[in-house]
Parts: C-alpha cells; structure tokens; sequence
C-alpha cells in the first residue's frame, strides 16, 4: 500500500472507492458522522404542494411509476434545500424501506446528516452520481443501490432540486442512469413551461395596474417589473423585504424601506407560482409603522450597533475584536459618540516602547476615549504597562485587536481587563446585508451614484477578505470611473476579482474554515495544513477551488 493508501486509511476512508465517493466519504467524517450514525431523528418540515417544482413533476412522476410498476425501484424528488417533496413506488415493502432511513417527505438529506447517497451528494456536487450498496457512507443505506440526478432551471441555470431511483443492491442496473437522465429533461422542460406562463400571467397583472399614481412593483422568481415610481422609492434591497412581507401578509400593511422611508404597501399575490404585486405609498414619518425591519443605514448588524451604543452611552471600557477591515476603528466613533477620540496605534511602539507608553499614560487624563489599535501587535512590556494602566486609572479606554485567537499571553490578559467584548463579523458572513451595506458606503462618493441590481448581485458574491474596507476600496475606484448614474456590474468587475460563481453551503463553510486556519497559523500553509488534517497539495487545491487568497 502506497503513501496515498496509508493515509486514506488512517482516515477511514476505503482506497477501493472511486474518486467522487471517497471524497463524499470524506466530506462526511469531516460532519462528524460515522457509518453507525442513525437517520432515524431527521427533521421534518412540511412541504409546499403547489411549488413549480412539484407541479412540473408530478406528471412525470406518474409516468416513472407507471414504467417502473412491477419492480422493486421507487423515485424520489427533492427540493432545492434537498428536502423531500415527492415519493412513487409500486410495493408496500419498498415504502416501508424508505421509511426506516427517514426517507419521506419534509425530511432533508444532506451529506452531514445522511452521508453518502443519491440525494445529497448531487445536490452536493451538482452532477449525476450512483451509489451502490456499500459505497453508501451509512451501514443503513447499504441494502440500496441508487442514481440521482440534479434538475436545473433551464432559464436561470439554479438548482431546482433531486430525482433519485432506488432499489434492492443486488438490482443495480447501468441503465438506471439514462433512464433517469431522460425523466430529469422532461421536468426541466415543463419547469421552463411553466415559468413562461407564469411570466405571462405576472406581466398582465403588473400591466393592468402600473399607470396608477402609485409605486407599482411585480416581483416573480427571476423577474422584476416596475413603473417610474417604483424605480425612484424602491431599491433592489428591499425586495427581500417585501417578498418576506408577500409570504406572511395580504392587503394594507406599513413598513419601512431600507432607505428608512416609511411606506404603505398592499400586497397582492397573482396566482400560486407568478409572483406577487405590490403598490406603495410613501406616508408621513410621523404615522405609525406596523412593522420595521433592521435599518440598513448602518454598517453593523442591529445587535452590535446597539452594544456598541450602549457601551457608549455607559463610558464602559471594551474590546472591540475582529478581522481586519471589519470596521473596528468606525466601531470605536460609535462608541465614542459624540465624545473626542485619541487614537494610539500598537504598531508605533517599534518606534519606541517606552515613549509610546508615556504618551498613553499622559492621555489618560484627557477628555474623551482612548482607543488603542492592535493590541495582539504589542510586545509583552507594552501589554503589561497598559494593563497595569487600565486598573489603576479611570480614564475611558476601547482596546482593538484581530480575532480572540490572536490574543496570546500578556496580551490577552490585557483583553481580559475590559468590562465588555464585542466582536465584528466579517463581511462573508453578512451576505444578504452586503446590498445595504454599499449603498451606505456609496453615499460618501456623491449622491447621484447608485448600485444597480447585477452591481449588488456581484457585490454580494464576493469573499471579501478585507471585510469593509476592501468594499469602500473597490465603491471608491468605481465612483472614480463614473462620478454620476448607475453603477453597474462591468463598473465592478475591475476590482471584484472572483468569478461571482456562488459558493453552496459546504463550500462557504470549508472556505471559513480555511480562512480562520490560515489567519490563526500566521499564513503558513505547512502548518495549516496539518492543523486541518490534510496534505498541504490538499490544502492548496482547496484553495484554488474556493478562490482563498
């Protein structure tokens, strides 16, 4: 057995499965399942019997079920999230089967929950994939053997969801595939179908009422329709907001927009798969809102603004902890407030050590808010003298650093004199705010610019591994090229060097890993490596895959 083999080993991992298996295999130990774990405890939500999805399949279903009668082979359909919505098999004992591996509707079968199997390592890998008896990760799926295929939206290329055909292992059949592929064509063109009419249905609607004085807005799965109106007092933000709304509500309500405009919104929907029909009115600030949602004017998430104001509001000492770029330094004027602020950098002691400490100390008889910058940046003498500071004068402090992880030592017993901690999430972490959060940052390059929809859909597809600054840097050098109108995603492009390609879950939560593993190893990959538990050749092809820079 080769070096490749002995490591597979340790692992757990058979060397006898092929390549896609094994890395499912993989991707399962890394979820902490074993092939003991039980599926008999999965979660069940309900189904939406009306979705495209089912409506599209369904008939052809019926037809699998027809063509399969007399066989031990079953079908099933799962949603985008993987979730189970549809089921057809001609015997009470295959039905039973599905049942004992939670295999129903609503349950959800992902890789870290369910291992390897049809259903959730396509929709894992986004292609066709046969599992056979014992290639199954779970000892409890190993009685089957399997082919799942995913279904793509023909229009917008998004995952529609699942179509798996299973049976007894000993039934295996290289004809399952084809078989298959042929049912999953027959959905995707009925869902193309489907999608037109309901583009027709929802364009009638928005047609018949858009030349009222009001904002007029339609929005279906993949299509925005809007009169004059509605383009000058809604943006591309708040159709979230309102989708959320349109699911929960009908008739009159009142809401506040993400530009902190309070509107009245009757909501109305066209027909169960079009999309909804919404017209706004701008009322008085004064009238009462029902409900309003987290103001996106500010650059943190509504919890930390509010901590951070508090803190303020109380002259508390704090560390403000987070990845560089983050906002720490803008979080500091939050807390300072009104308040002056003398800003001290960790990486001026190189400068002199003694000096930069005195500084401080003179300061700390000032008005206002001290805050020191970078503190895991300061030797240990530093970090003991301002220690040694902070308990015996009173003077208001903010003390910033990188992530907790970075603090060691004499600097983290520096952290630990604060009465407060605050940490800053990174930008990858706030993906549905990033829309909100660069229009904010937009508003300091003139008044007259503005983000189009495929600008903030390109912005909210980045990584940006230097959280917000890294976003100001690439608004301001766009806002150079266009002093005024529309930016627009080719505006961008220069400065968002991803694809844009939008990462599944797995694969943003491998991405963080990477990220925090990298950042707490100083960079070295070595050791990043063996912390991950894999070979640094892995860890680099990661890292193309995932784009980490």
């Amino acid at each position: 057995m080769g070096a490749r083999g002995h490591r597979a080993a340790r692992r757990g991992v058979r060397v006898d499965l092929r390549t896609e298996i094994a890395q499912s295999w993989r991707r399962a130990e890394l979820s902490g399942l074993s092939p003991a774990s039980s599926i008999d405890r999965l979660d069940i939500a309900d189904v939406d019997s009306r979705s495209r999805l089912l409506r599209a399949a369904s008939p052809v279903l019926d037809e699998l079920a027809r063509q399969l009668a007399g066989t031990r082979f079953c079908v099933v359909l799962a949603d985008e999230e993987c979730r189970i919505v549809a089921r057809r098999f001609t015997e009470r004992s295959v039905e039973l089967a599905l049942e004992n591996i939670s295999a129903v509707p609503g349950c959800q079968f992902l890789e870290e929950r369910t291992g390897t199997n049809s259903l959730a390592t396509p929709f894992e890998t986004r292609r066709g994939v046969s599992v056979d008896g014992d290639e199954h990760f779970l000892e409890a799926m190993k009685q089957f053997t399997c082919y799942g295929h995913p279904v793509v939206h023909p229009s917008t290329r998004r995952l529609a969801g699942v179509l798996d055909i299973t049976g007894p292992a000993g039934d295996a059949n290289p004809l399952l595939g084809p078989f298959l592929r042929r049912a999953v064509a027959d959905i995707e063109r009925r869902l193309l179908d489907g999608a037109k009419l309901a583009e027709q249905q929802l364009l009638a609607a928005f047609q018949s009422v858009q030349h009222r004085a009001c904002a007029v807005l339609a929005l279906g799965q993949d299509v925005v329709l809007a009169n004059t109106a509605a383009t000058e007092l809604v943006d591309s933000a708040d159709h979230r907001l309102l989708q959320d709304l349109g699911r929960t509500q009908r008739g009159l309500r009142r809401i506040r927009l993400t530009s902190g405009t309070p509107v009245e919104v009757r909501v109305e929907a066209v027909s169960a798969s079009a999309g909804l029909l919404f017209e706004l009115a701008p009322v008085r600030p004064a009238s009462p809102v029902v409900s309003r949602p987290r103001s996106a004017r500010g650059l943190f998430p509504a919890p930390i603004e509010d901590r951070l104001h508090r803190a303020g509001r109380a002259r508390r000492r704090v560390l403000v902890c987070g990845e560089p770029g983050a906002g720490r330094s803008t979080a500091a004027r939050v807390i300072a407030g009104d308040e002056p602020v003398l800003d001290f950098d960790a990486s001026d002691v190189v400068a002199g050590e003694a000096e930069w400490c005195a500084r401080i100390e003179a300061a700390a008889g000032a008005r206002g808010l001290l805050v020191i910058d970078g503190i895991q940046l300061l030797p240990p003498l530093a970090a003991v003298r301002l220690a040694r500071l902070l308990d015996t004068s009173s003077a208001w402090f903010a003390l910033l650093s990188g992530p907790p992880a970075e603090l060691h030592g004499e600097q983290a017993t520096l952290a630990a004199r604060v009465h407060r901690r605050i940490e800053l999430p990174p930008l990858r972490e706030r993906r549905d705010e990033i829309p909100a959060i660069a229009r904010e940052l937009l508003r300091g390059f003139g008044a007259s610019l503005r983000l189009t929809p495929g600008a903030l859909e390109l912005l909210a597809s980045q990584h940006w591994p230097g959280n917000l600054r890294e976003l100001e840097g690439v608004l301001a050098a766009a806002a150079d090229r266009r002093s005024a109108g529309d930016l627009t995603a080719a505006d961008l492009a220069p400065d968002c060097t991803e694809t844009g390609a939008a990462l599944t879950g797995w694969e943003q939560a491998e991405y963080d890993v990477i990220v925090r593993t990298l950042r707490a190893c100083d960079g070295n990959k070595v050791r990043a490596a063996k912390q991950l538990g894999i070979s640094r050749s892995t860890l680099y092809n990661r890292m193309r895959a995932l784009r980490v820079r």
